[in-house]
């Protein structure tokens, strides 16, 4: 039997084990840095599983666990990482297993990376077959808290010693058992904007003694969908997304103000400049024009998830060898959403790459939920990737 081969089996007995560590994380879900019971059973799991070293609190509620390998001369460590916090939106599956907390829920997958990577950390750590240390990342609020960057910021790179960090997300869509990457920007950047109108209000059937901010902030969605027809070249990609729209409170009521609040995404770092620029103008004009006042407030929030080429490569060759190299895609399309593993990127050279989730609802769907059948393969990847990054010299 091959050292892959055994890899795969031992992946595959952890499966039951796993996903009902999953489950569990599903049952309880939180957000952003409040993830204080999450973080807490990965650390006292990492420590039941003989990690030589448990931190926690780095990035505010993030866990780093240490495992050395049996020969440490190279010196070498690798970073992986998986996100801990959910999303605040309602479940509407009924499985045993759904959300126990209203308007939270496991609406990406985050459990099952968490999952997937104590059940590395416990394989890594029976056998220690690499030479070096791998770094266990469990990082919190992925999901618009830049949790990423509050973990680099904390000097997690320098004080672990992390050379090489690698990310993983399951993608609904691709097939299990097969992986998809690509070297360099593989998700966009991503950014959130509100704009707050201040018109005037007043009784509905008297308009003229008003200025209404729902018709400025109609014409304010319009005029926003043109920087993608219109302003930016069209080969260059872009989303700009109004996703809330919040005005009045009676039938008969003009309201004195509104709010619409948006993202906006792009592959191109020179291109979120042009976007907060003119939607600023945009704002300005728009509300001059009907004689309200619109202010825009425009937060950059995660840059381009860019990979290293040479790590694309590596991981690949990972990827093939625990599923096929006819199941590994290394020249995916990009995609439009944002990822907070891209500061870790900016710190460190990794790959960051999807792990099929199969036919299912896409990430963000109140009826997702992460595919079981998915774990033996992201558990069995991070295994083949600590010790192909770290092969120890001596066989087993």
């Amino acid at each position: 039997m091959t050292a892959t081969t055994e890899i795969q089996e031992r992946a595959r007995a952890l499966r039951g084990e796993i996903s009902e560590w999953r489950r569990d994380f599903h049952r309880h879900p939180e957000i952003l840095y409040a993830v204080e019971r999450t973080a807490g059973i990965v650390a006292e799991k990492l420590r039941a599983f003989g990690c030589d070293e448990v931190v926690e609190g780095i990035g505010q509620t993030g866990v780093v666990g240490i495992v050395k390998g049996r020969e440490t001369a190279s010196g070498e460590v690798v970073g992986m990482r998986a996100d801990m916090d959910a999303l605040p939106m309602t479940e509407l599956n009924e499985f045993e297993h759904r959300s126990t907390i209203p308007g939270r829920m496991h609406g990406c997958g985050h459990d099952g990376h968490t999952a997937m990577l104590l059940g590395a950390a416990k394989m890594l750590a029976e056998t220690r077959d690499f030479n070096g240390a791998v770094a266990l990342i469990f990082q919190p609020a992925e999901e618009g808290g830049a949790g990423g960057d509050a973990m680099v910021k904390d000097g997690m790179m320098e004080r672990f010693g992390v050379k090489r960090v690698f990310g993983m997300h399951n993608m609904p869509g691709v097939p299990l058992g097969q992986f998809a990457m690509r070297p360099g920007t593989l998700m966009a950047a991503a950014d959130f904007f509100d704009i707050e109108i201040e018109g005037r209000g007043g009784h509905a059937a008297r308009p003229h003694q008003c200025v209404d901010p729902v018709v400025v902030g109609a014409h304010l969605i319009c005029a926003v969908q043109t920087l993608a027809s219109r302003i930016s070249d069209p080969v260059d990609n872009i989303v700009v997304s109004i996703c809330e729209f919040h005005a009045g409170e009676a039938h008969n009521v003009i309201p004195e103000t509104a709010v619409l609040r948006g993202t906006a995404r792009f592959l191109r770092e020179e291109t979120r400049d042009m976007v907060e620029a003119r939607l600023g103008e945009m704002c300005e004009s728009v509300g001059n024009t009907f004689g309200a006042r619109a202010r825009l407030k425009y937060k950059r929030l995660y840059p381009c998830t860019v990979n290293d080429s040479a790590a694309v490569a590596f991981a690949a060759t990972v990827a093939a060898e625990v599923v096929g190299a006819d199941k590994v895609d290394s020249d995916t399309a990009p995609m439009m959403g944002g990822e907070d593993f891209s500061f870790m990127l900016r710190a460190r050279p990794g790959a960051f790459v999807f792990l099929g989730n199969g036919d299912t609802r896409g990430v963000h769907h109140p009826r997702y939920d992460f595919n079981d059948d998915a774990i033996p393969f992201g558990a069995a990847y991070w295994m083949k990737l600590a010790e192909a990054a770290m092969p120890a010299t001596g066989g087993r």
